[in-house]
């Protein structure tokens, strides 16, 4: 007589203790570790009044620190599009010789430190670095300057809207943009009129994520930035020298417009991802139905 395996029992069907115990785990663990530290930014940074809470925009080492943060974000996630877009669409769309080799070195900067992507450039552009005899007899500044900053934070974002985007890309297939050339239609037209509006959805995914990291980036920042007030220092930066300061109230007054990014980011992430959802849902059963 064979052997029949017995059936694995539905999770469904767990007493109601565990389940309600794995969920009281998770509810307690976000609490303690996203939900109090939260509050505790806004709580920290209003203690004192809306007063005290609005003059620490007011600095002008404050209002530095945010126009450059927008600035570098300005400058990063446009250009981390442009390489995400075109490293997707090559890698999902096309065979190549090296197609691995670009895949592991756009998860390059997830697997190196942010402090040590910063020193890289230390070692490469400062003034005793490789190419820092050459900038200096050029007259130009990356470390200590706006480009090192820019840069440090183009090497640390650069995979979110890639990695985002291969997978999705990679699920849709060529069907489609096969379809709108042999109907006639060039490879812009394709791409506008095809490619682009199918990752819509996983391309804002990405400029979210991307942009939140950008405006976040503490580590490699902080290494060649030079930390030179209302020049060099992002908002990041400005909240570490405020507390350091023991100027609790305008650090984290700095911290609380990056916690509220974090908020609307978390908002627009749930939206961008119920879209996937629901595209990759509709793209399925577009493909039952010609099948």
């Amino acid at each position: 007589m064979a052997f029949t395996p017995p059936k694995a029992r539905p999770t469904l069907h767990d007493p109601w203790y565990i389940r309600g115990g794995l969920v009281a785990a998770a509810i307690i663990f976000l609490a303690l570790f996203l939900l109090v530290p939260l509050c505790a930014v806004f709580y920290e940074a209003l203690q004192k009044g809306l007063g005290a809470y609005f003059a620490a925009f007011g600095d002008p080492a404050a209002q530095a620190a945010i126009r450059l943060t927008l600035l570098v974000a300005a400058i990063a996630v446009p250009a981390n599009l442009i390489f995400g877009v075109a490293a997707a669409w090559a890698i999902a769309k096309f065979r190549f010789p090296a197609k691995s080799l670009l895949v592991t070195l756009i998860d390059l900067p997830f697997a190196v430190s942010p402090v040590v992507s910063g020193l890289i450039y230390v070692l490469l552009f400062g003034s005793q670095g490789w190419f820092g005899p050459l900038l200096q007899a050029h007259g130009i500044k990356i470390i200590f300057a706006v480009p090192g900053i820019v840069l440090a934070t183009l090497f640390v974002t650069f995979p979110f809207i890639a990695r985002e985007l291969i997978p999705l890309m990679q699920a849709q297939g060529n069907d489609e943009e096969q379809a709108a050339l042999s109907l006639g239609a060039s490879g812009w037209q394709t791409f506008w009129r095809v490619t682009l509006p199918n990752i819509r959805w996983g391309l804002l995914y990405g400029v979210i994520l991307c942009n939140a990291r950008a405006m976040g980036e503490f580590g490699a920042v902080s290494v060649v930035s030079g930390h030179i007030r209302g020049l060099t220092n992002t908002i990041p930066l400005q909240v570490e020298i405020l507390y350091n300061e023991y100027n609790y109230v305008a650090a984290f007054a700095m911290a609380s417009l990056l916690a509220s990014v974090a908020l609307v980011t978390l908002l627009i992430k749930s939206v961008a991802e119920w879209r996937i959802r629901a595209t990759e849902k509709a793209s399925t059963n577009q493909n039952l139905e010609y099948a």
